[in-house]
């Protein structure tokens, strides 16, 4: 139990991938740094720990990767196209997926420190690998990467999770778990700590920095029926249970300027039998996100979406809302045995609603809760509109469509012929809200006037602006990482001054 006689010079809320950047950052500059975790040890971690490690960086190309993963072989350099991914294709899927709402000097600084933050990162411990199968796709014998998305942390979320750990460790980072942070200690100065709960007791913590990085508001029931609206309460959430909007609320006490899209979140194709929370056994898991590879269809039997009209990367995190919004908030996926190789290991876990069948008749009948007419009637005009003479490829958008139905399927369109066939149910999992706080070019936090407040900063999932209705995959652990090592960087400056 800390006393309320301590005193840091950094308090950082949150023990997520923002969070140990923001601790680790201002660690940098000579700041004793305490990290506060809401949760217990073993449910630690935010969402990071519920992540697939997927992380957005610009690049220039092979060499570039290479200086993160040295252990990369020559023959694993031979057998791929890992391309490139610069600033500016970033900075413009940004802008693209969001409806150009992104703000720009946010989304600027994303971009331009993303390959500094990323080596930075790597310089505390933390390994990175090249996401192949999730991906790259072996066309021809090699793999080619796709959708500006090549890396990922070492081990997933959970890796990343215990490498940030590790390197608390070494930098002489203090943690506490189960202590909630809940209210900003405030005066004419600027904010001076954090009253805290732990236990059943409540203390204060001085600190010449207080640094919010406790995510979004994404499981709280009453928020998101509030903000993103009526039927958000029905939402499975992906991750920690403990992402409740306390950060943003403290500060909203003091004075914060809310800032973002608060009716916006990211979310995705989901397991429909999946718990309200994540599971960190089964992680990420849960997740189906092939689905550009076959046909989404409702309860009333029809299709709601292009299921090819972009990349995975740029699709999923606005898919979910369209499935939400779907007669008993659910659909189902279907594949047939010619895309059977591409689906991804989350369609093979356990803990699947999947049904299977030799005839389409027979896999529509055997979808519970959907119109099985319409839903055969569906798949068999779809069957007649896909224009066969384009070459499928998945590792690029092959134009291979459909002519001539309702939601035209752009790319990757393939009949639904060959058996067996395979349906999976799903819903919405909501992963974090966009909605937020307003903060400057130095990660303070700013009050309704635009002015700084003194001594307070934020990172990670509850900073507001960056994403609208939609975001490119793998950013916000790259989002969280830049404006956390931005945060605790100038956070630990304050002291040092």
């Amino acid at each position: 139990m800390i006393e309320r006689t301590e005193n840091y010079d950094v308090v950082v809320v949150g023990a997520g991938n923002a969070a140990a950047c923001a601790a680790l950052a201002a660690g940098d500059q000579g700041a004793k740094v305490l990290v506060l975790e809401r949760a217990p040890r073993a449910l630690a971690g935010g969402n990071t720990r519920f992540t697939a490690g997927a992380i957005r960086f610009a690049y220039n190309g092979v060499e570039d990767l290479k200086n993160l993963m040295p252990d990369l072989t020559q023959s694993e350099i031979d057998m791929t196209d890992f391309g490139a991914y610069s600033e500016d294709e970033f900075y413009d899927d940004m802008g693209r997926v969001t409806n150009y709402r992104t703000d720009p000097e946010l989304a600027n600084t994303l971009v331009s420190q993303s390959y500094e933050t990323v080596s930075w990162m790597q310089s505390k411990g933390v390994r990175f690998a090249p996401i192949w199968g999730r991906q790259a796709f072996k066309v021809d014998g090699k793999f080619k990467f796709w959708g500006g998305l090549t890396v990922e942390a070492w081990g997933g979320g959970e890796g990343l999770h215990e490498a940030f750990l590790s390197a608390f460790r070494s930098n002489s980072i203090d943690i506490v778990y189960g202590t909630a942070a809940k209210k900003l200690l405030i005066d004419d100065d600027g904010v001076r700590g954090v009253q805290v709960k732990s236990e059943g007791k409540v203390s204060e913590i001085f600190a010449d920095s207080v640094v919010l990085a406790s995510g979004g508001f994404q499981a709280n029931a009453e928020w998101r029926t509030r903000y993103l609206g009526p039927g958000w309460d029905l939402a499975k959430v992906r991750g920690s249970r403990f992402n409740t909007g306390d950060g943003i609320q403290m500060a909203l006490e003091v004075g914060a300027m809310p800032y973002g899209n608060w009716s916006g979140a990211h979310a995705v194709g989901w397991e429909y039998n999946a718990p309200e929370f994540g599971d960190l056994a089964v992680g990420d898991g849960f997740q189906k996100h092939s689905y550009p590879f076959g046909l989404i269809i409702n309860n009333d039997g029809q299709r709601f979406v292009d299921e090819g009209a972009d990349f995975r990367n740029y699709t999923y995190a606005k898919y979910g809302r369209e499935i939400l919004a779907q007669p008993g908030h659910s659909a189902w996926q279907i594949f047939d045995s010619k895309v059977d190789h591409l689906l991804r290991d989350e369609y093979r876990i356990q803990q699947v609603t999947k049904v299977q069948a030799d005839s389409l008749e027979e896999l529509c009948a055997r979808m519970e809760g959907v119109d099985s007419q319409k839903a055969f009637r569906t798949i068999t005009q779809f069957n007649s509109a896909v224009s066969d003479e384009i070459t499928f490829n998945p590792n690029v958008k092959d134009g291979r469509n459909t002519k001539g139905l309702a939601i035209d399927k752009s790319n990757w369109a393939n009949k639904i012929d060959t058996g067996p066939f395979q349906a999976y149910n799903v819903t919405c999992g909501l992963t974090f809200t966009f909605g937020g706080l307003r903060i400057n070019e130095t990660g303070q936090v700013l009050d309704t006037d635009l002015t700084p407040i003194s001594g307070l900063f934020a990172a990670g999932e509850l900073v507001g602006g960056l994403f609208y209705g939609n975001y490119p995959g793998g950013t916000g652990l790259m989002a969280g990482a830049v404006f956390g090592r931005l945060a605790g960087t100038n956070a630990g400056a304050r002291t040092a001054r």
